[in-house]
């Protein structure tokens, strides 16, 4: 049995009574058994995949609250310069992308890629895997943001615009067009869920290996590359992130 990391433990010490509540409510053990997925534990129901996204999120917000809290136009502090790095980077590519009034989508997709960026990035610390080396991590975000793109888009062009650039511009042909459609859509979840996936689950086993043969020396080299992939798949998801927004926003199809 693998080992908790101490972070998963002190949160199952301290919240396993309310997160079980929680999960029996919704009847967790009755979707997992449909999927084929083991039960939860009721003893340890926090994986420390979940207890490492949520030390993410407290962080990336920790982060927001110092940038916000110490603002300056005048002497901008290191915070707030990263800050506005990672704005100006993720609106340049939101602009290219999307568009006219991407001002409305920057702020999801610079947390997306942010989340994922920092996600794999703990994959660097020996002995903790990436939270993104857990299926069900890459697939939550693909879900988000398949949900988040196709609400915009029965949002900005209504229930039968939205649904009609699935059916193309040739009526007789749309009663075979609009499943493929539908299908091809649906297959971005998983799309996205298997690229972010694999390439950090075999980026993790590569580096371990080599730190299990040679501890000193080479394995700086895998670890390199495995910054190099994070932060890749992260820029990547994003950037696949934009394109579904523009594409289902858009009004010419």
């Amino acid at each position: 049995m693998v080992e908790s990391l101490a972070l998963t433990k002190a949160l199952n010490g301290a919240l396993a009574g309310p997160v079980d509540a929680l999960l029996n409510l919704v009847q967790a053990d009755k979707l997992l058994n449909a999927v084929g997925a083991p039960p939860f534990d009721p003893v340890n129901p926090i994986s420390d995949a979940f207890a490492l996204e949520l030390l993410v999120a407290v962080l990336l917000i920790g982060f927001f609250l110092i940038v916000r809290m110490t603002l300056s136009v005048e002497k901008p502090a290191a915070p707030q310069q990263i800050a506005e790095m990672i704005h100006e980077f993720t609106g340049e590519q939101a602009d290219q992308i999307i568009g006219h009034g991407y001002e409305r989508f920057q702020g999801f997709v610079t947390v997306i890629f942010l989340f994922v960026v920092v996600c794999n990035l703990i994959g660097l610390i020996p002995g903790i895997p990436a939270p993104t080396e857990t299926p069900v991590v890459p697939l939550g975000i693909a879900l988000l943001t398949f949900i988040y793109y196709n609400f915009h888009g029965f949002r900005e062009q209504g229930v039968k615009g939205y649904l009609g650039h699935f059916a193309g511009p040739i009526w007789w042909i749309a009663p075979l067009l609009f499943p493929i459609e539908i299908i091809s859509h649906c297959a971005r979840v998983m799309s996205l869920t298997i690229r972010l996936y694999a390439n950090m689950f075999a980026g993790g086993l590569v580096t371990l290996v080599f730190f299990s043969l040679v501890p000193i020396g080479v394995p700086v080299i895998f670890l390199g590359l495995h910054l190099a992939v994070s932060v890749i798949q992260a820029y990547v998801f994003m950037l696949l992130a934009m394109i579904y927004v523009s594409q289902a926003v858009a009004h010419d199809h």
